[in-house]
């Protein structure tokens, strides 16, 4: 199929050409937004747009970049357009280690993950950028700077192909692009090399996280963690950082919850991550960030809705 039989008006022909593309729009709009919903209906507007533009196409840059340009504006447009949140929902929690922003985070499964090798540019391995943390880092950035950092340091587009996607001077996006790199530094923790995905030692190491944390043994959980592990529940403005604060949240959340939550594996964003189940019935999503072999982050999600999203049962 071509894209000239496709400008005349071919379905068959615009189809064959733009599917290969879906997943990774898809996660390139993710990254944007942060949410998954968010992501698959740009996705669907992107393609749209595309289908209706393509007579005008010119071929000038490649059917790809010209794809990320519509996905890339549609997304800059949506996250213009939000406006003001709606207010979170006050829930029973223990002082935390600090206040943030409101970050409404989603998790994103990872069997809908493309198989995509970044371009030699590329600053940032495609696994650490696809991690929680990184993400939620994404979240914090202008959404100029955000676009022009996926699109630059993510995947690796070059600077002037960056700069005709964003309608911006070249000058402009470097600009763009050390401010973005500045905050991410800050923002986004290191972390040492992790076991790689389904290894003996992520898989004992996961196992031990679930046995604990089904056992409602605290301390277990806490022996795990890195020094300045972090424990965090988006859209709530809480931030738990090292064991003592950490320890007083998962006490206090049992005593309220009054049973334990029992877990199922998954994966979100590259790591591992456990439907969670309160009374047999869906509660939401738990992540867990590892740096070498401890975890470094736990985020919570208490969307029931979610574990549908991985494949998973509302009620066990």
């Amino acid at each position: 199929m071509s894209i000239e039989q496709a400008k005349t008006g071919d379905e068959h022909a615009f189809a064959a050409l733009v599917e290969p593309h879906r997943r990774e729009l898809q996660l390139h709009c993710y990254r944007i937004l942060g949410s998954l919903q968010d992501a698959e209906d740009l996705v669907q507007e992107t393609l749209l747009a595309a289908w209706r533009g393509i007579g005008g196409f010119e071929q000038r840059a490649s059917l790809r970049a010209w794809l990320y340009r519509i996905a890339t504006n549609r997304c800059l447009n949506a996250v213009r357009e939000r406006g003001r949140r709606p207010a979170v929902e006050e829930m029973l929690m223990a002082p935390p280690s600090r206040y943030v922003e409101p970050s409404w985070l989603e998790p994103y499964p990872d069997a809908a993950l493309p198989d995509l090798a970044p371009g030699p540019a590329a600053r940032y391995a495609q696994r650490e950028a696809t991690q929680l943390a990184f993400v939620a880092g994404l979240q914090q950035l202008p959404e100029r700077q955000r676009a022009a950092l996926v699109l630059r340091d993510v995947l690796g587009f070059r600077t002037d192909e960056v700069a005709e996607m964003l309608d911006v001077t070249p000058q402009s996006v470097k600009g763009a692009l050390q401010r973005a790199r500045a905050t991410l530094d800050e923002r986004v923790p290191e972390l040492e090399r992790a076991p790689l995905p389904d290894s003996p030692a992520e898989r004992e190491l996961v196992a031990r996280f679930s046995d604990a944390f089904e056992a409602g043994d605290t301390a277990g959980v806490v022996a795990l963690l890195t020094d300045h592990a972090r424990l965090t529940m988006p859209p709530l403005p809480l931030e738990y950082i090292g064991a003592e604060a950490i320890t007083a949240f998962l006490d206090y959340r049992a005593e309220v919850r009054g049973a334990p939550l029992e877990l199922r594996p998954t994966r979100a964003n590259g790591q591992p991550a456990f439907g969670c189940y309160l009374h047999s019935r869906a509660w939401g999503l738990l992540a867990i960030t590892l740096s070498g072999e401890q975890i470094a982050e736990i985020t919570a999600f208490s969307d029931p809705s979610l574990v549908a999203r991985f494949g998973l049962p509302r009620q066990i």
